[in-house]
């Protein structure tokens, strides 16, 4: 064979090897400005697609169930321009995530793409966007405290290494800045924060307070702020669950704070209502039920190897209902724990705002000692005591001497204040808060 018919096949064989893979597509039958109904193509469940605009322009959707012979997509833009006809072809699975060690002091958003200008992100790795299941045989004990910096969570309600705690708060009790303290103060050696739903200004904020040059070598920060689509704040949720999942088999101690689960589980309301789901209580579908004990129990202890994920989950209170919502009830009966914040308690001017009185850490007691169980229970005791009588004795109704223990919890007061509260900017280790706890109980 000649040389030049060498070149032509070899040519040949090239333009064989890069030709462009066939891709799935189809085109847009129905749309109800959010939802979009297109002809069926082999896809799955979750798979994202593009949309092609009228202009030309791309729009992301995604693929959330079929009906009739029509593959029925989400779109990511609340305000797309969407002609009948416009085309829909697939662009990826959806179910892998980018992961790396280059997501430690970068705020991404909910498709993995940089908010913060700095710059690509060079990600070689990937791990599933709703995790790989753990035998729960295999999970090991939660045996360490994790201290967070706070004096009250470390010293009242221990939390442990790999424990799964709610904030359950109304609006403006502090919620935001304790969240801020735990970020920055935490000895966990990576951190992930999902902000969902969050107003963008408490974004820039918590972004701001966070994220100092001593703590960002080690935050990675997941952002979907509440004007994105439902299945954006719900996609968001999930990678920041992925990104402490991969670190956790990295053999890391992974704190992961999400802010909050009361928004991821109104996204999941708004899709599920959007496919015809019938809503129960609040308006809830069955769907959100069934999600968030799956979201939760994603974290916790790993394996043989492996490290530990200490998640730390806002709930919301509407209306400081703390006994009676859908998600804080789901929640607390799946969490390891729950610190509720108390608005009294911020009008007395005491701030991390924590009501020690119905918080509980559920596994305190096994990680502790007995000296400092003992120590915590009295403390808590002496506060539930003048709390409940605050009202009588400002009446005058209480003489000195009735009651040893109150009169107590009455001499002890400005101490126990004192005690509890602790600025935005003071850090407090766990040793020390221990000691000074015994200490003050000792008297």
């Amino acid at each position: 064979m000649s040389q030049s018919a060498v070149a032509i096949l070899s040519r040949r064989i090239e333009k064989m090897a890069t030709a462009p893979t066939l891709v799935a597509s189809g085109r847009v039958t129905q749309f109800d400005g959010q939802i979009i109904e297109c002809d069926g193509f082999p896809v799955s469940v979750g798979s994202i697609c593009h949309v092609t605009g009228p202009s030309g322009t791309i729009i992301d959707a995604e693929i959330i169930g079929f009906k009739n012979g029509q593959n029925v997509a989400f779109l990511y833009d609340q305000n797309a321009d969407i002609e009948v006809g416009a085309l829909v072809s697939v662009a990826n699975n959806g179910r892998e995530v980018q992961v790396g060690e280059s997501l430690l002091g970068r705020v991404i958003d909910a498709h993995g793409h940089p908010f913060d200008g700095l710059g690509p992100l060079h990600l070689a790795e990937t791990w599933p966007l709703y995790g790989k299941s753990v035998n729960p045989l295999d999970r090991a004990p939660i045996t360490q405290p994790l201290d967070v910096g706070v004096r009250s969570v470390n010293a009242l309600l221990t939390i442990g290494k790999g424990q799964r705690v709610g904030i359950v708060a109304g609006s403006g009790v502090g919620k935001s800045v304790l969240l801020s303290m735990m970020t920055r103060f935490s000895k966990a050696d990576v951190i992930v924060v999902g902000l969902i739903g969050e107003r963008g200004r408490e974004v820039g904020a918590f972004v701001e307070q966070a994220m100092t040059a001593a703590s960002r070598e080690k935050i990675c920060v997941v952002a979907v702020p509440a004007d994105r689509a439902a299945l954006l704040r719900i996609r968001g949720a999930n990678r920041a669950t992925a990104i402490a999942e991969y670190f956790r088999a990295k053999g890391k101690d992974v704190l992961l704070i999400m802010d909050s689960l009361t928004r991821v589980a109104h996204a999941k309301r708004e899709a599920g209502l959007a496919m015809g789901e019938q809503p129960t209580a609040k308006g809830y579908p069955p769907s959100v039920v069934s999600m968030i004990p799956n979201l939760i129990e994603r974290t916790g202890t790993g394996g043989l190897g492996e490290g530990a994920i200490t998640s730390i989950y806002t709930v919301l209170a509407d209306g400081d209902d703390t006994t009676n919502d859908p998600v804080v009830d789901t929640a607390r009966a799946i969490l390891d724990g729950h610190i509720v914040l108390s608005r009294k308690q911020t009008q007395l001017g005491i701030y991390p705002a924590i009501d020690l009185t119905t918080s509980v850490s559920r596994v305190m007691n096994e990680i502790t000692d007995t000296q400092h169980q003992k120590a915590a229970q009295k403390f808590k005791r002496l506060v539930y005591l003048y709390l409940e009588n605050r009202d009588l004795m400002l009446m005058g109704g209480y003489a000195a001497g009735q009651d040893p223990e109150l009169d107590l919890a009455i001499a002890l007061w400005p101490q126990i204040t004192a005690y509890v509260a602790q600025q935005a900017n003071e850090s407090a280790d766990y040793t020390t808060c221990k000691q000074n706890l015994i200490d003050l109980m000792a008297e």
